[in-house]
């Protein structure tokens, strides 16, 4: 340990933390949802348009 310094080891603590991860959502979910975020909101708006082709959204309240 007399080659590393105390920044080396601090940075090598932060890489092994987990980063929060949210799920991606479908159009259904954003629709049952009791509590609306505004980006569900929009994606609803997106996906009422004919043809709209949606991949789903990150969901901030199943945040991990």
């Amino acid at each position: 340990m007399a080659g590393k310094s105390k920044s080396a080891r601090k940075k090598k603590g932060i890489e092994t933390q987990r980063q929060p991860q949210m799920k991606i959502v479908a159009v259904d979910a954003c629709i049952a949802c009791p509590t609306r975020c505004s980006r569900g909101i929009q994606y609803i708006e997106k996906m009422r348009q004919p043809g709209a082709i949606g991949y789903g959204v990150p969901c901030i309240l199943t945040l991990k």
